[in-house]
């Protein structure tokens, strides 16, 4: 571990201008063509097993000890967003339109260097180690479904990630057992009644009144269909039903995101949400299109392995680690739930608030993440694979 330490401690400058590349070269989920190039040409040369065009563009890293033992999985998401980058960084993004607006460039950057370390190392521990590079975690369905069906997971025990949290403070490591991450789901509802002039609005139907009374309804689901111990969201982000200001809509498009902390939640509020469009119906009179799509799952750390996780980084000797912290749950989606929906796992975060306190949110223009964070993150996931593996 001593060693872990140290060599990630002299690599950390080779972390930052890997991230800073990749920060200039953002590529968006399911078109990620020369980043994938880029992770296999990293690990050229080096004693490993490496797969390419697992699931779409990932790549599975094996390190064998050639000893007997267990098998870990440790992963990083390398895909960028549609975002047009307002940071003014220096090493700001040279595609337009494409940027690394979540931090998945600094997982990507300290995994190579971690794994490089391991492979340094290995023959000082048993058993092996997966690395997964994974694309396409912003879109669904997600780049972790199709790597588990290309068998990524194949001989694993347990599946380790870390996500850099830039309203976390820097230095400090965070995790949570149990449902941790809100599950996902999204609809689109198409309206349709009968168009008319906006003078004879009792020759018409208007699509418009009865999406506006779904937008109110639908809010109900969270305040009187969950039990209030339940955590839920239902939020309505598009309300497509633009037309002349005389004229009486015959159509309207209505889009919206569902998040819940429990899959047992999110089934509640698709019942809901398709009982709403059948009262719409009845109501007024109108026909009801909905398109209902069962996105990501809750997260759920396993709690046995989240304690070995949180024991190990407590117990180790780093001056990286700052503090190590129990949070709360996180309101946003990940699909790394379904590597723990097949596996014990735990997915934890690491502070990555810039020093200047000024703090931007995930998939915003100007995000700007503290990149201590990747050391933090290399030490936190390489110290757990040795305490696991000796």
């Amino acid at each position: 571990m001593e060693k872990l330490i140290n060599a990630l401690k002299d690599k950390e400058s080779r972390m930052i201008e890997i991230r800073r590349y990749l920060h200039q070269h953002p590529e968006l989920s399911f078109h990620e063509k020369e980043t994938p190039k880029y992770i296999e040409a990293f690990y050229k040369d080096k004693d490993c097993k490496v797969e390419t065009n697992i699931g779409p563009n990932g790549l599975k890293v094996t390190i064998d000890s050639g000893k007997p033992g267990k098998t870990i999985a440790i992963r990083a998401d390398f895909d960028a967003l549609p975002i047009q980058e307002d940071t003014g960084l220096d090493f700001a993004s040279q595609n337009e339109g494409v940027m690394h607006a979540c931090g998945h460039d600094a997982h990507t950057a300290y995994m190579l260097i971690l794994a490089e370390t391991l492979i340094e190392l290995k023959s000082e521990f048993n058993g092996k180690v997966v690395v997964i590079h994974q694309p396409a975690e912003e879109v669904p369905p997600g780049g972790a479904q199709a790597m588990i069906k290309d068998g990524v997971l194949d001989g694993v025990d347990h599946v380790l990630g870390v996500h850099v949290m830039s309203h976390m403070p820097a230095g400090n490591i965070y995790y949570r057992e149990g449902n941790v991450q809100t599950g996902r789901d999204f609809f689109k509802l198409k309206i349709k009644g009968q168009g008319g002039h906006g003078s004879s609005p009792h020759t018409a139907n208007d699509s418009i009144v009865a999406g506006a009374y779904f937008v109110n309804a639908v809010q109900t689901i969270v305040s009187r269909r969950l039990n209030p111990f339940e955590t839920g969201v239902v939020t309505i982000g598009s309300f497509d039903g633009k037309g002349q200001f005389n004229v009486i809509k015959d159509s309207i498009e209505i889009e919206g995101d569902v998040r819940a902390l429990t899959d047992e939640t999110k089934h509640t509020i698709k019942t809901e949400v398709n009982r709403l469009a059948d009262g719409l119906e009845a109501m007024f009179g109108v026909t009801c299109e909905l398109d209902y799509h069962d996105d990501y799952p809750a997260l759920y750390n396993d709690p046995e392995f989240t304690r070995f996780v949180i024991d190990t980084l407590e117990n180790a000797n780093t001056d990286a680690i700052q503090s190590i912290e129990r949070c709360e749950p996180q309101p946003p989606s990940e699909d790394f739930a379904y590597y723990a929906k097949t596996l014990p796992s735990t997915f934890i975060y690491a502070g990555a608030a810039p020093e200047d306190g000024t703090i931007y949110p995930h998939h915003h223009p100007k995000f700007i993440i503290s990149e201590k964070a990747l050391r933090v993150s290399a030490e936190a996931v390489g110290l757990t694979v040795l305490n696991y593996l000796k």
